[in-house]
């Protein structure tokens, strides 16, 4: 018994080659990616994320080690040969829940760096009419400070019209990241994310 005519592999196989010529005869869109707005902004102002949503980055804070919101008295702190940058942060999801973010930095000379794998270290939305505020934090090599930037995208895998939030987080240059290297705080501990109804 047959499971396909020769018609049926040919028209799929025509939709497929009409696919992929679309995408060749438009390689700005591919390679630019038109479908993503981006909301640009710096410490302190809140950013559009998703209908009516936002993020504000409220506080960054460099450190030499770092423990999580839930540790004992007895832990020990993480320590790192580079430098923690946690930031505080709020959101507010708006009318509907955004798809969950995908945070990550940026260093002008092209390092990216991921968030450490902690329980409180994320960027989450609450319910709608609910504000929630906490803290992420990155490991990062000291010596990629300069332009850092906060990236966070939707986790969204259809290719539509999509929003990115790009948070500049203040150190143009060599010598304000190395001021920041020095100032570092011995201990940061992450804090408890805090849900309240938004203003």
């Amino acid at each position: 018994m047959k499971l396909y005519r020769p018609a049926t592999i040919l028209v799929g196989v025509l939709f497929i080659l009409i696919g992929g010529l679309t995408r060749l005869a438009t390689p700005d869109q591919v390679f630019e990616e038109q479908n993503m707005m981006v909301s640009s902004g710096t410490i302190g102002q809140p950013l559009e994320f998703g209908k009516q949503a936002s993020i504000t980055v409220v506080r960054m804070q460099l450190a030499k080690s770092v423990l999580d919101a839930n540790s004992q008295s007895d832990d020990k702190p993480i320590e790192t040969n580079g430098v923690f940058v946690a930031l505080e942060w709020q959101t507010t999801p708006g009318v509907d829940k955004p798809d969950n973010p995908g945070p990550k930095l940026v260093s002008d000379g092209g390092a990216v760096f991921a968030p450490i794998p902690l329980t409180y270290s994320g960027i989450e939305f609450g319910a709608s009419g609910f504000t929630v505020s906490g803290a992420i934090v990155f490991e990062v090599d000291p010596a990629e400070l300069k332009g850092l930037t906060l990236q966070v995208r939707p986790g969204q895998l259809w290719n539509v019209l999509n929003r990115m939030v790009s948070v500049d987080l203040g150190i143009p240059g060599e010598e304000s990241a190395q001021r920041l290297v020095d100032g570092a705080a011995d201990l940061y501990q992450i804090p408890e994310r805090e849900t309240r109804v938004a203003s």
